[in-house]
C-alpha cells in the first residue's frame, strides 16, 4: 500500500504499478494550486474540465485532454506554461505538456482548418518543431509564427527587414540582432519566424529558442545536477540562438556570467544570435555593462506600437484565416480604432468576439462587440500603460526611467517607484504579479506594500497627494 501512495524509486521514477497513482496525486496537487493562483471562476471555466491523458515519462511528455478543440486552444494559449511549471516541480521527468481535444470532437465550423484561431495573440496549436538536441534545452518553435503571417507597417518594418536579413543566412552584416519594444507588439513572432526561415534555408541546422527565464532555469538546474558542460555544449553549438525577454535576468549574477560567455562564444564563432527585451540596451538596468556593450554591438531595432493602419491590416489578415466568421467592416474599423494597446490584445479581442458569436448564435455588430469587450474597451479608453506611467513618474521626479526596475533602495528612487506601482494598480488592468515583473521582476507582495504605503501617505502628506493627483490627470489626459 505504501508503495502505491509514495510510488517513486530512488531515481525519482514511479515504481511499477504506481504510475497512475503518482500522476493522479500530482495532477490533483497542481489543480489545487492553479485554482488558488488564477481564481476559482477562471479555473472552473477552463482548467477544471481537463483530464489526464497519455504520459510517457521516458520521453518526458504528458497529454491533457480537453472536451473540445476550442477549449484545448484556449488552455494552451493561456495556461500551458503554468501547467508545465507545476508538473516539472512535482514530477521533473515531465518536460513537455500538451493539451489536446478529446478524440471524436470536431473543430467548430467557425475556425478554418488551415489557420486555427485562438483567443489571444499567442499561438495555440503548436507544431512540434524540435530544434535542439537536448531534451531540456530550448522551446519548440511555434508553427504559426512565420514571416508570411507577420503584418508589416511603419511601426515594425525596420525590425522585420533586419530579421529577414539575418534569417536568410548570408554573410553576417550585424550580430547580434537586438529587438526591443513593449508587450504584445510582435518581437516573439519575429524570433520564431527567424527560426523557421533559417531552418528552411539550412536543413539540419541547430536552432535554439528559449526565454531568458528558461535559460536561467536550465542553467541553475544544470548547476544543481553538476552538469553545466552539457548545457553549455548544447547552447554554444547552436547555429542560431534566440533568447527572449532578456530583461528577466537582471540582477542574476551567475546567470549573466554564463549568458555573457555563451554570447561571446557564438559571436566569435560567427554564429547568429537574436536577443529581445522590453526596452533598449541603454535602458536595461541590472544587466552587466559588458553584456550591454555586446548587445549594442550589432543591430538594435525597435518594434513600436501599431498605428491605426497597421492595426486595420492585422485584423483584415486575421479574418482571412477565418473564412466562416462574419464580421462587418464597421466592427473591424471599430476594433482598430478602440484597441491600441498592443497587437496581442487586438487579436485577442477579435477572437473573443468571433468565438462568443459562434457560441451564442448572435450576429456580430457594434452593440454585440461593445457588450462582449466591455472590460477591454474600458481599459483601452484610458490608454494608460505601465511604460507610460514609469516614464511620466520618472520625468516628474527627475530620475532615470531605468531606476523603476533597478535594485536601488535609496529614498529618492524608492518613493517614485512606489508611486509608479500605485498608479499602475489604479490605472491599468494589469495583475499584481505582472506589475511586479515590469518593475524589475519584483514579487507581487512588493507591489501590495507599495500600494498600501502610497495610500497611507496620501492621507498624511499633502505634497505627495498633490503629486499623485497631478500624475493621474496627466496620464488620463
Amino acid at each position: 500500500m505504501s508503495e502505491k501512495v509514495g510510488g517513486f524509486d530512488v531515481n525519482g521514477m514511479p515504481r511499477v504499478g504506481s504510475m497512475d497513482v503518482a500522476l493522479s496525486q500530482a495532477w490533483e496537487t497542481i489543480r489545487a494550486g492553479l485554482r488558488r493562483s488564477i481564481g476559482v471562476r477562471t479555473f472552473d471555466g477552463w482548467l477544471k474540465p481537463l483530464t489526464l491523458g497519455e504520459c510517457d515519462l521516458a520521453a518526458g511528455t504528458l497529454k491533457l485532454i480537453a472536451p473540445s478543440e476550442f477549449m484545448a486552444n484556449w488552455a494552451t494559449t493561456h495556461f500551458v506554461e503554468h501547467l508545465l511549471q507545476g508538473w516539472r516541480t512535482l514530477l521533473p521527468q515531465v518536460r513537455h505538456v500538451s493539451i489536446v481535444p478529446a478524440s471524436g470532437t470536431e473543430r467548430p465550423a467557425l475556425f478554418s482548418a488551415d489557420a486555427p484561431a485562438t483567443t489571444d495573440g499567442e499561438a495555440a496549436v503548436v507544431d512540434e518543431v524540435v530544434v535542439d538536441d537536448g531534451p531540456r534545452c530550448g522551446t519548440p518553435l511555434e508553427g504559426r509564427y512565420t514571416f508570411d503571417s507577420f503584418v508589416v507597417g511603419k511601426a515594425n518594418e525596420v525590425a522585420y527587414n533586419a530579421a529577414r536579413t539575418l534569417a536568410e543566412g548570408g554573410k553576417l552584416v550585424f550580430n547580434p540582432l537586438f529587438l526591443h519594444g513593449g508587450t504584445g507588439l510582435g518581437k516573439t513572432h519575429l524570433m520564431h519566424a527567424i527560426g523557421h526561415e533559417y531552418l528552411a534555408r539550412h536543413p539540419g541546422a541547430k536552432v535554439v529558442y528559449m526565454s531568458a527565464e528558461k535559460f536561467m532555469f536550465e542553467f541553475v538546474s544544470a548547476m544543481r545536477a553538476k552538469d553545466t558542460f552539457s548545457f553549455k555544449q548544447r547552447l554554444r553549438a547552436a547555429d542560431l540562438l534566440m533568447i527572449d525577454d532578456v530583461q528577466f535576468i537582471a540582477g542574476k549574477e551567475s546567470t549573466q556570467e554564463e549568458f555573457f560567455h555563451t554570447m561571446n562564444e557564438l559571436i566569435s564563432a560567427g554564429r547568429r544570435l537574436v536577443i529581445s527585451a522590453d526596452r533598449s540596451p541603454q535602458d536595461l538596468d541590472g544587466i552587466e555593462s559588458r553584456i550591454l556593450s555586446r548587445l549594442s554591438w550589432g543591430l538594435v531595432a525597435d518594434v513600436n506600437p501599431a498605428d491605426f493602419e497597421l492595426r486595420l491590416n492585422i485584423l483584415t489578415r486575421k479574418l482571412q484565416g477565418m473564412p466562416q466568421a462574419e464580421v462587418p467592416q464597421d466592427v473591424v474599423m471599430f476594433l482598430a480604432r478602440r484597441i491600441s494597446a498592443n497587437v496581442r490584445e487586438l487579436e485577442g479581442a477579435l477572437n473573443r468576439v468571433v468565438a462568443y458569436a459562434a457560441l451564442s448564435g448572435k450576429p456580430v455588430d457594434i452593440d454585440f462587440t461593445q457588450a462582449t469587450l466591455a472590460d477591454i474597451l474600458r481599459a483601452n479608453q484610458r490608454r494608460v500603460t505601465i511604460d507610460e506611467i514609469q516614464r511620466k513618474v520618472s520625468d516628474h521626479y527627475r530620475i532615470r526611467q531605468a531606476e523603476m526596475s533597478s535594485a536601488r533602495r535609496a529614498r529618492e528612487v524608492a518613493r517614485p517607484r512606489q508611486v509608479a506601482m500605485y498608479l499602475a494598480k489604479q490605472l491599468t488592468p494589469r495583475s499584481l504579479p505582472e506589475i511586479g515583473r515590469r518593475f524589475g521582476g519584483r514579487d507581487h507582495t512588493t507591489v501590495i506594500h507599495a500600494v498600501k504605503q502610497i495610500e497611507k501617505l496620501r492621507q498624511l502628506d499633502a505634497e505627495l497627494d498633490a503629486d499623485v493627483r497631478l500624475l493621474i490627470r496627466q496620464l488620463e489626459g
